[in-house]
């Protein structure tokens, strides 16, 4: 077949078609062998009807023979006709219709005691003829008279020839029209499963958490348990986000504790102590916020319909960042206004990765910020986060991407922010990249995978 065909409907419709089709060739050899039986059976009795009546007809005495009358068919008086008739004796002819031209007809002899009639395929003057012959026996010293009366095969073969066309035709069309009321019964057969399908991509896309429509019985207890399933996974999600949070709150105190013994050994005269108990707080902290964010995102990517919308998220961090970086002076552009750039995020995850960024672009830029987004390829929405700071050397696009690395000490900051952002978008199937931006600074590159539904 080629290509593995992976469609239920075309294997369906391939396999009624190959049976409709091996049915019609059945059929259409029943039907003809059938048909052949049948009229061969009738033309042989009609040559039986036609000898009886040329013996009855013929008159026989030591001149010869001739006939009393025509006989009731008058294709025996048409020149090469294809019906003939013929009386021999002793090898010679006594009389023959006006059909026939040419040599005597040539038949097998017959024992004299068959007085019986014989059915032969012999060689005519317009070809094959079928015979039936009959010889009568006067005297069994004597030599018989021999009636024969033939028709050319032709006009049989002709006969099955146009019945086996229009039976070919026939069955073609109404195979045809079988396949057809196969193919339509099996879509329809098959129309709940294309709505279980919409149901499904409906799920996906973030409209619904549940599978509705108006299903048949088959399929009811598979739309049911489905549902199940999608509750009790989003259940089980939401408990897995939530021991996260408690997590991360439940070692905040711990730290707190941690971070102000250090401040009271530095004020008891041993600040070296103080700074390596602070210095693994703050470790302690960053791996905490690293590890909940790979926990929340790998929960979040398991969800059905997880969609978040690009222009959203870009609204809200461009609010929230310009208030923040207000006294800085920079100028956050937000060019992303089509509506229809969506993501398979989660979008508190989105909104994080974006502001991460952002930020980090609002740090280290001068005076402005770009947000802009497009579609590079099928399947993927790119975010592009553009500053006009001093940028990196193209030796650090790697390193500020590892936990708590940074490559300009002097701004304040956990060197989590690009490595939680690169993981997260890892984890939905994408990436980020860092390249040098035509405003002078970096501009990071943000690549999401686009909605299942929207592909």
């Amino acid at each position: 077949m080629g290509p593995v065909m992976q469609s239920l409907k075309s294997r369906l419709i391939a396999a009624a078609t190959a049976w409709i089709a091996i049915g019609m060739l059945a059929a259409g050899l029943l039907l003809s062998t059938i048909f052949k039986t049948h009229v061969t059976e009738q033309f042989y009795s009609e040559l039986f009807v036609h000898l009886d009546e040329l013996q009855k007809l013929a008159a026989v005495d030591v001149a010869g023979a001739h006939l009393q009358r025509n006989l009731s068919d008058p294709r025996y008086d048409v020149a090469m006709s294809g019906y003939y008739w013929e009386i021999q004796k002793s090898g010679s002819v006594l009389a023959r219709s006006e059909s026939l031209k040419g040599e005597a007809l040539k038949t097998p002899l017959d024992s004299p005691h068959d007085v019986g009639v014989h059915t032969h395929q012999i060689a005519g003057p317009t070809g094959t003829l079928l015979v039936a012959e009959r010889a009568d026996w006067k005297s069994p010293n004597d030599q018989p008279v021999r009636y024969i009366i033939g028709t050319d095969q032709r006009h049989l073969e002709q006969i099955l020839n146009g019945f086996n066309t229009t039976l070919a035709w026939s069955l073609t069309g109404f195979g045809l029209s079988m396949v057809v009321a196969a193919a339509l019964l099996i879509l329809y057969a098959l129309s709940p499963l294309k709505q279980l399908r919409t149901a499904l991509s409906v799920v996906r896309s973030g409209q619904s958490h549940q599978l509705h429509g108006d299903f048949p019985t088959e399929l009811r207890p598979v739309v049911t348990d489905l549902n199940q399933l999608l509750t009790s996974t989003s259940d089980l999600i939401k408990r897995a986000r939530t021991q996260a949070g408690n997590l991360a709150h439940g070692l905040k105190t711990p730290l707190a504790i941690l971070a102000d013994e250090a401040y009271r050994i530095a004020e008891k005269g041993q600040p070296q102590a103080s700074a390596i108990v602070l210095d693994q707080c703050r470790k302690m902290q960053t791996h905490i916020d690293y590890q909940i964010a790979r926990a929340r995102a790998v929960a979040m990517r398991s969800t059905p319909g997880t969609v978040a919308a690009v222009d959203v998220a870009a609204r809200d961090v461009t609010r929230a960042l310009g208030r923040l970086h207000f006294d800085k002076g920079i100028r956050i552009e937000n060019l992303i206004a089509d509506a229809s750039l969506r993501v398979a995020c989660d979008s508190q995850d989105v909104n994080e990765m974006l502001a991460n960024l952002a930020d980090n672009a609002c740090k280290h830029g001068r005076s402005v910020v770009r947000i802009s987004a497009d579609r590079p390829r099928a399947g993927c929405v790119r975010i592009l986060v553009e500053d006009d700071g001093p940028g990196l050397p193209q030796e650090a696009y790697d390193v500020v991407f590892n936990v708590g690395e940074r490559w300009d000490s002097a701004v304040q900051g956990s060197g989590l922010g690009l490595a939680i952002v690169r993981d997260l978008a890892r984890l939905y199937g994408g990436d980020v990249t860092l390249e040098a931006s035509s405003l002078g600074g970096l501009a990071a590159s943000l690549l999401l995978p686009v909605p299942s539904s929207m592909l």
